[in-house]
């Protein structure tokens, strides 16, 4: 639970526009309520004992300044030159390695680095130099295998290892030219040698999709086969499992209840029932799989869901978090088959307000499993092949879901403008294109719906005062909203310096169909917290709720399943008294939640830049999404993928970046260049390995010639001669 408040703690005081607050000024901008007060002043003496943070002049707090000698973790940057993140935070923040100084550091590495200062532009800068590595993050990377003049090397994949690694003996393990493989490291390079390893594993032919699925499975460190004693359980339990044996379940077979979901999903752990009581209010039923039931605490089975605490959805593969026994078989809802649910009722007055919660363990049968896809076409009116009672309940679905959704964002729910892309992929698995993923009203439909019984459960569990596993998002702290307010002024948005929830609401809106409405989204995303599984009372900023848990996929997400428990616990009326260690648990599953993200946005670049290898010389619509001292970053709208810009190829001019005013500018010219601003550009070139795609400006953002005019006439007449165009711009 500490680990939250020390994380936002630790951030705030390294944002660069920090200047010093008191104690409770401090509390104030990161959102903290009167309620958590004494938790956050606690976990603060916690880091000022540790001295970790420090109370200066006019008990202004801050952190410690930058000593000498620093330890802290190396994170390597493919243009040689890379960042330590000290473990003990200062004043600074991260310290700048040049190229010749990262003594053969890997991504990763907890090293020893010597600081030098000195000023630059009026300001004092530091860099430094790693001296020591203390402990290595990595023993084994995944990397292609190649034949060059003096023998064999691997070259690691992605950013945190560019060097490649000798190795010997390659036929011990049958590898040829262009293998993916995993090569163990011997000895770690050196100056002027490289580190040389051993091949442990073949993967498969680089560029093939199972070899890249391998690859990232590697990598990352995912899991993938049960072991005997979980698949034996699951077995077990599939055979001795009889629906018709519902002990004290509400039978409720008899009612029409559906699932939607996408095409290709085989996991139904969520099913839908709407009807009328009595005085005419709707009673939403939100029907989620037992899980809890056949995966007992403690067993195999739930060690094991715990370590992998969630399911991992890769283009064209799914590694479950439960055996696929009981993720697509008894726990899956599937049409026609008796399921054991806990059910939670929601009825609604008729401005779509929750008039009353219950909840119960149930036996329910999907009447008809229907895709998103087909539940808009009958929204739309396309009936054909549809029976009358599933068409009058889809259309009071959505009904009663924009009735939640008005009422929803009246409270200060926020929602993001940022389109997901849908990869096309042929039958061997390489990617062909990419279409606009579906998002159809359908989507909205149920996530309405299952936002609303996860706040539901999260606040009986609250009342009945149980720890449980919340899903958290922290208010954002104040110096990120004047930053935010920063970006969008400069896109040309009007707001407040300071902008509250109201305020981000009525700028996503006015953003909403604009060219400019993907890069508000994304500046409002980066500057919210990321939302983690914790047993704080903090609340879900986003979502505008007090109390809200994840109650509605426990097939897949370890958090719903604890949840599920500590409901039935309630439910039973018994006391809660569970001896897990709820904060330990959410970092974990926070982390498997992040990894499994990382790992797919990984594996989707990978294919994607594999397609765009082929098409050197092609072009792309982007928006300009990020802006560094190097080079503009932008996103290709029908991809996704993210691709550089050197500054020297945005045209004949020198460019700078200006973080004051968050733009890239041409000095002679006066052009520039900001976030969320539409380009199109042309595919220079692409590293697969190092997940790298540059890219340059169909056409050079300056006009020579102008440019040269304006040079003669700021310097009396006389034309300075400016360097020829590359190749790139001649083409």
């Amino acid at each position: 639970m500490t680990d939250v408040f020390k994380k936002r703690i630790i951030k705030l005081l390294q944002h660069p526009d920090y200047r010093g607050l008191k104690l409770a000024p401090l509390a104030r901008a990161l959102g903290v309520s009167s309620e958590v007060y004494p938790e956050f002043k606690a976990v603060f003496e916690e880091l000022r004992r540790a001295g970790h943070v420090v109370i200066g002049a006019r008990n202004l707090v801050t952190l410690p300044s930058m000593s000498g000698r620093i330890i802290g973790r190396f994170r390597a940057n493919p243009k040689g030159f890379g960042f330590v993140i000290p473990l003990e935070p200062n004043s600074h923040g991260d310290l700048f390695i040049p190229p010749n100084a990262t003594a053969e550091a890997m991504t990763g590495d907890i090293v020893a680095a010597r600081v030098s200062k000195g000023k630059r532009g009026g300001q004092m800068r530091y860099s430094g130099k790693i001296v020591e590595i203390l402990e290595r993050a990595h023993d084994k990377f995944v990397g292609t295998l190649q034949k060059v003049k003096e023998g064999w090397i691997v070259q690691p994949e992605g950013s945190g290892f560019a060097e490649p690694i000798s190795v010997d003996d390659v036929g011990a393990k049958g590898a040829s030219p262009k293998d993916k493989v995993v090569v163990e490291i011997l000895s770690y390079p050196k100056e002027r040698c490289l580190g040389r390893g051993v091949i442990v594993e073949v993967l498969g032919k680089a560029g093939r999709y199972e070899s890249e699925i391998r690859s990232i499975i590697r990598q990352y460190h995912l899991p993938e086969e049960f072991d005997e004693s979980c698949l034996g359980q699951s077995r077990s339990t599939a055979s001795g499992f009889n629906p018709e044996q519902a002990d004290d379940r509400d039978d409720i077979t008899d009612k029409i209840i559906l699932t939607i979901d996408p095409p290709d999903a085989k996991d139904f752990d969520d099913a839908i029932s709407l009807e009328k009581d009595e005085q005419g209010r709707w009673v939403l039923g939100v029907h989620i799989a037992d899980v809890s039931y056949f995966v007992g605490s403690g067993t195999s089975l739930d060690v094991e869901a715990r370590e992998r605490g969630n399911s991992v959805y890769l283009p064209g593969k799914t590694i479950p978090m439960l055996p696929e026994i009981l993720s697509n078989g008894i726990c899956s809802l599937q049409p026609g088959q008796r399921r054991f649910c806990k059910s939670v009722y929601l009825t609604y007055d008729e401005g779509g307000n929750v008039f009353s919660r219950i909840f119960c363990n149930s036996v329910i049968e999907s009447k008809q499993r229907l895709t998103y896809q087909e539940a808009d076409r009958v929204l739309k009116g396309h009936t054909k092949g549809f029976k009358a009672e599933v068409i009058k309940m889809l259309r009071n679905m959505e009904s009663l879901s924009r009735l939640i959704e008005r009422r929803r964002f009246a409270n200060g729910m926020l929602h993001l403008d940022l389109p997901e892309t849908e990869l096309v992929m042929d039958k061997s698995g390489q990617v062909v294109d990419a279409n606009p993923a579906d998002m159809s009203y359908p989507h909205t439909i149920i996530e309405m719906f299952m936002v609303e019984a996860n706040e539901a459960v999260a606040g009986f569990l609250d009342r009945a005062g149980v720890k449980f596993m919340r899903r958290i998002h922290p208010e954002p702290d104040s110096l990120s909203m004047q930053n935010l307010a920063k970006f969008v002024r400069a896109l040309g948005y009007g707001i407040s310096k300071v902008p509250d929830r109201a305020a981000m609401q009525e700028l996503l809106e006015s953003a909403k169909g604009s060219d400019s409405s993907f890069a508000v989204s994304l500046v409002v995303l980066r500057s919210l917290e990321k939302a983690e599984y914790a047993p704080l009372d903090i609340g879900h900023f986003a979502l505008a709720s007090e109390n809200y848990c994840h109650f509605t996929s426990p097939i897949r997400r370890y958090a719903d399943l604890l949840v599920h428990r500590v409901l039935q616990d309630c439910m039973d009326k018994q006391k809660t008294m569970s001896e897990l260690d709820l904060a330990e648990i959410g970092k974990h599953i926070s982390f498997t939640e992040q990894r499994a993200e990382d790992a797919e946005r990984e594996l989707e670049a990978v294919l994607v830049l594999q397609m765009l290898s082929k098409r050197i010389g092609g072009e792309l619509d982007c928006v300009v999404t990020g802006l560094a001292g190097f080079g503009v970053f932008v996103q290709s709208k029908k991809f996704g993928i993210e691709g550089l810009i050197r500054l020297e190829d945005l045209g004949p001019d020198v460019w700078k970046y200006d973080a004051r005013r968050q733009y890239v500018v041409g000095s002679g010219s006066g052009v520039s260049v900001r976030l969320g601003q539409a380009m199109k550009v042309r595919i220079v070139s692409v590293n697969v390995a190092a997940r790298q795609l540059n890219v340059s400006p169909t056409e050079p953002l300056v006009d020579r010639a102008k440019l040269q005019d304006a040079e003669g006439k700021r310097k009396g007449g006389k034309k300075k001669r400016l360097p020829r165009r590359s190749r790139r711009y001649r083409r």
